[in-house]
């Protein structure tokens, strides 16, 4: 009998499990695997509340269709029939308390065109005049990494990336670009760049000539993937224990023990899908996983507001809008969520999601529920009048949820990565502190560790 341990069961931690599983069904060869989750809940940030006819996400509320991992892992659990995708409307960015249209055919913020570029109230003339430039400087040097709003203000000037590229990003990472490495975040503009000397010249192809819906969720919430993979779990293939903690992890001569609130066990093999830190502090033993440069993950929160739909009037038409970097706002971005997802809320009531949290402003999230509505609704007008209070809030914390990738993690992880297979054989990582943050990049990780089990067991 082989057994597996999988320490975390967020998204990353269930997929590998029902992976493992899957080939478990299809081969009917003999494995153990068991799922350690410290939290009574299983399904990390992805969490639905469904109330009063209202389906609110407490955490991610969509997906990138492009990314085809989690529409594969919607079909293995038969539940392709409940995507929906979003309402392609017009996004803004507030900036100087009026909210600005994305320039025409940008692509994450970089202008293609001229026309849209010298169009926008985004910039000064002196901006736009900067961001030109890239049609004439030279490529940069060659790098193997830097941050992201140290190489796009290079190409297109400071104001670009307060005013544009920033708040795109913001409600990604919500972390600080001057921080975030451009290898993992963004690696395609390296190559772009290379390539054609400018990202303007170089994105003229890739820009969207018309609006198409790029975002899916499912009719009944993203926790229906939760509850579909718990579902799937066969009790004599995968033991699922929910609240207990693990303590520590030993590597033994053979084999590897792992101490639990429920005792002690021995595996074959462990997939750590839980956040680094924890990673480093169960495995202390392998001191080269201690991170010395690691930004701090950023701890964010999400304002769910629901409202008669007449009590909601909306000065421009459109889904939502990101925040300027230099905006003196609190709110870092505002979906029109009951315009941007059909079933978000029922018929004559309107649904709208406030976001805070970022670099250098963790602390916001300690603010009462009440006072966390009032700096919403506050921080919203001018773009929208609402004529009552809100029918109910719902606040979600989401403390040092945010893993920040900084300048060189592609490097170090690949490093580490190798010192694991050497030192520590069957350990693997995966998750959100490693390759992505999206719910596809960790339903791709949670996948991948479960083909390197099955590998390294085969061999």
């Amino acid at each position: 009998m082989k057994k597996v341990a999988i320490i975390g069961g967020g998204i990353t931690g269930l997929t590998a499990a029902f992976y493992i599983q899957k080939h478990v069904m299809e081969t009917k060869e003999e494995f153990q695997v068991t799922l350690f989750e410290s939290d009574e809940r299983l399904g990390g940030k992805i969490r639905t509340e469904r109330r009063e006819g209202f389906v609110i996400e407490r955490g991610p509320d969509s997906f990138l269709k492009r990314k085809v991992e989690v529409l594969e892992l919607v079909e293995a659990l038969h539940l392709s029939e409940g995507l929906i995708s979003n309402q392609t409307g017009t996004s803004y960015i507030l900036k100087d308390d009026t909210l600005h249209m994305i320039p025409e055919g940008s692509v994450m913020g970089v202008p293609t065109r001229i026309k849209p570029l010298l169009d926008t109230g985004l910039l000064t003339i002196d901006g736009k005049a900067r961001a030109l430039n890239d049609l004439f400087i030279p490529p940069l040097p060659d790098f193997d990494d830097m941050s992201v709003g140290e190489f796009f203000e290079r190409r297109l000037g400071q104001e670009v990336v307060d005013h544009i590229i920033s708040p795109l990003l913001s409600g990604i990472y919500a972390g600080d670009i001057y921080q975030l490495s451009l290898k993992m975040a963004l690696p395609h503009f390296i190559e772009v760049e290379r390539r054609a000397g400018s990202l303007m010249l170089g994105l003229q192809n890739q820009a969207p000539r018309k609006k198409t819906s790029q975002f899916a969720t499912l009719s009944t919430g993203l926790e229906t993937i939760v509850d579909a993979l718990i579902a799937a779990f066969l009790p004599e293939v995968v033991d699922v224990r929910v609240g207990e903690k693990v303590h520590k992890v030993h590597r033994n001569e053979a084999d590897y023990t792992i101490e639990s609130d429920g005792g002690s066990w021995a595996f074959d093999q462990i997939i750590f899908a839980v956040p680094h830190q924890v990673t480093e502090a169960l495995l202390s033993e392998a001191d080269f996983l201690q991170r010395k440069t690691q930004a701090p993950s950023t701890s964010v929160a999400t304002i769910a507001m629901a409202f008669p739909e007449k009590a909601v009037r909306m000065h421009k038409e459109g889904t939502g809008f990101v925040v300027s970097r230099r905006e003196p706002k609190t709110i870092t971005a505002a979906t029109w969520t009951y315009l941007k997802w059909g079933h978000a809320a029922p018929e004559g009531k309107a649904l709208i999601r406030c976001y805070v949290g970022k670099a250098g402003d963790d602390r916001i999230i300690e603010k009462s529920d009440d006072e966390l509505v009032s700096i919403a609704l506050k921080d919203m007008q001018g773009t929208v009048d609402i004529l009552s209070d809100p029918d109910f809030a719902l606040v979600s914390r989401w403390p040092e949820a945010m893993p920040q990738y900084p300048v060189g993690h592609k490097k170090w992880l690949h490093e580490i990565r190798q010192r694991l297979a050497k030192e520590y054989p069957g350990v693997y990582l995966a998750g959100a502190s490693y390759d992505g943050i999206g719910i596809p990049d960790c339903i791709r990780q949670g996948m991948q560790a479960a083909k390197d089990v099955l590998n390294t067991l085969a061999t």
